[in-house]
C-alpha cells in the first residue's frame, strides 16, 4: 500500500479525541514520547471484505497498549498492522519486530503492545485489519505466531497488501458477492505469513479449546443427537477445526463423544451389579446416549473386552477408568 493524500489531508486530531476515536472498536491506545498538547492524529475507518479496518498516523514516538488497558477493554481480536510508510519496532509477548514500509506484523488486542517509531520516521503511518480470533483461528486450525513480521520474500506479503489495497481503493463493502471468498483469501494469506515454524504447535488457546471442547461433550453425551457437528457449533468453531483439534491428539470427536458414553455405561454396569438392581442393560444404554442396544453391545465389546452383562465387567471397567485418569 501507499500513503493516501486524501487520508493525510484530512483533519488532525487532539490527543483525547484520537483516543476516543480508537476504543470504541479498537481498545485503549496511548501515545508516548510526546507532549499532549503538542499531538496531532488521524484515525479513518475503513471496510474491507467485511473486516473492520482503520488508517491510522500520528506524531508521536510510540504507541503503547498496556496490561490496564487490556484488562479494562477486554476485547478479543487480532489485527494485521501493515506499515504503509515510515518505520518502527513493534513489541509484544518479549518478541521485537523491525517493521518497514510494506511489511506486516500481526498483533493480538488482548495482550500489552507497544510501536516505537524509527526516530527518522516520527510520522509513521498504518494500514490495521481486524480479524475475529474465533473466525482466524478455526480457519487456520492453529493459533498464529504473534508480535512478528510475517515471512519476508514470500508471495503471501505482497499479495496480501494489494487485495487489501485494491479494496481501499474500491471502498468494497461486505456485500459483495465475491466478498465470503475474499475473506477466506485473507485468512490464507495470513496463514502463510504468520504460520508457526513448528508443524504441531501446542498453545494455551488451543489447549484451553481443547478443554472447552470435551467439557461440552461430557455435559451432553446423554443426548442421542449429539455429533461432532453439535459440538463444534456450541464451542463456536469450524468442523475442520473441531476435526483438527482431536487429529492432533490422535483421535476423532466421534471416538470421544462414544468413549464418553462407554465409560459411563460402564459405570452404570458396575454400580448394577454391585446393587443387583436388576436394571435392564437397555435402559442403561439409552441413558448414556446410545440409541441402539446392539450398536452399544458392539462398541462395549470392542472397548472392554466383554458383553455389558459379563461377570467380567467390573475389573475391565476399572482398568478402563485408570487408563483414563492416567491419560
Amino acid at each position: 500500500m501507499h500513503p493516501s493524500d486524501d487520508f493525510l489531508a484530512m483533519p488532525e486530531l487532539d490527543h483525547d479525541r484520537f483516543r476516543d476515536v480508537l476504543r470504541p472498536d479498537w481498545g485503549r491506545y496511548s501515545p508516548k514520547g510526546i507532549q499532549l498538547n503538542s499531538f496531532a492524529g488521524r484515525v479513518r475507518p475503513r471496510n474491507v471484505h467485511g473486516f473492520l479496518a482503520m488508517d491510522l498516523t500520528c506524531n508521536a514516538y510510540g504507541i503503547e497498549r498496556t496490561q490496564q488497558d487490556v484488562r479494562l477493554d477486554d476485547i478479543e481480536h487480532y489485527y494485521a498492522a501493515l506499515q504503509v510508510a515510515g518505520g518502527s519496532t513493534v513489541t509484544q509477548n518479549d518478541r521485537v519486530a523491525k517493521v518497514a514500509a510494506g511489511d506486516i506484523v500481526l498483533v493480538d488486542s488482548a495482550r500489552p503492545v507497544t510501536f516505537a517509531a524509527d526516530d527518522r520516521h516520527r510520522y509513521g503511518q498504518w494500514f490495521c485489519l481486524q480479524l475475529p480470533r474465533r473466525s482466524l483461528v478455526s480457519h487456520l486450525g492453529f493459533e498464529p505466531q504473534l508480535g512478528s513480521c510475517g515471512r519476508r520474500g514470500t508471495p503471501a506479503g505482497p499479495l496480501l497488501n494489494q487485495l487489501v489495497h485494491d479494496a481501499v481503493d474500491g471502498e468494497t463493502s461486505g456485500s459483495a458477492p465475491a466478498a465470503p471468498y475474499l475473506r477466506l483469501a485473507i485468512y490464507d494469506l495470513l496463514g502463510a505469513l504468520f504460520a508457526p515454524s513448528d508443524a504441531t504447535p501446542v498453545s494455551f488457546h488451543t489447549d484451553r479449546l481443547f478443554a472447552r471442547v470435551c467439557s461440552i461433550v461430557k455435559a451432553r453425551f446423554t443426548d442421542p443427537d449429539l455429533g461432532p457437528c453439535e459440538v463444534a457449533a456450541e464451542a463456536g468453531i469450524s468442523l475442520r477445526y473441531l476435526q483438527k483439534l482431536f487429529t492432533a491428539r490422535g483421535s476423532t470427536c466421534g471416538q470421544y463423544i462414544s468413549s464418553i458414553r462407554l465409560e459411563n455405561a460402564a459405570r452404570l454396569l458396575q454400580r448394577r451389579a454391585s446393587m443387583k438392581t436388576g436394571q435392564p442393560l437397555g435402559g442403561i444404554a439409552y441413558a448414556c446416549g446410545f440409541r441402539d442396544y446392539t450398536h452399544f453391545a458392539r462398541g462395549f465389546r470392542r472397548r472392554f473386552g466383554c458383553a455389558p452383562g459379563a461377570s467380567r465387567l467390573t475389573a475391565s471397567a476399572g482398568r478402563s477408568d485408570s487408563r483414563c485418569r492416567g491419560s
